[in-house]
This record gives C-alpha cells, structure tokens and sequence, in this order.
C-alpha cells in the first residue's frame, strides 16, 4: 500500500516581487550548532508562483512545494498571512 506524500510547506517574508506572476520569499531557521551549541539563522530563498501578482514586498507568506513549473520555481503561493500597508 503506498502512503500519500504530504507537501512541504514553508512560512517567509517577500523579498522581491519584481518578476511577472513569481515572488521571491526569504524562509529563515534556527539551527544549533553542532559543537558550541549557540543557535544560528540560516536563510533560505524560493522562487514562488503568484499568478494574480497580489504580494508586495515585505508581505508574510505560506507557500507549499509543487511540480516544476520552470526553471527555478518549485513552489506556489498558499496564502497570505500578513499585508505590510
């Protein structure tokens, strides 16, 4: 019996919104160090799908993982959690 994949999800901030209907959107984590312990950000950046190019600079945002859609963009808009005004 195989088991249904559940996608990955990831919560970001907007960076830049300057290409037609994509997004790019910073993910930042918390990550130990391995030997001193002391926690560390490390940054992430997606491309994300917006087709109705809704999203501003600045804008939180939850996209999830998808199929290829070109080169680069592995990842579609899901919501928009907080609008900067």
């Amino acid at each position: 019996m195989t088991e249904k994949k559940t996608k990955k999800s990831r919560v970001g901030i907007v960076t830049s919104d300057r290409m037609e209907k994509s997004i790019v959107v910073k993910s930042e984590r918390l990550v130990a160090h391995k030997l001193y312990g002391k926690f560390i950000k490390q940054n992430v950046k997606y491309i994300a799908d917006d087709p109705e190019n809704s999203c501003s600079i600045g804008d939180r945002v939850l996209i999830e993982e998808c199929r290829p859609l070109s080169k680069m963009k592995r990842w579609r808009l899901r919501a928009i959690l907080e609008k900067v005004s």
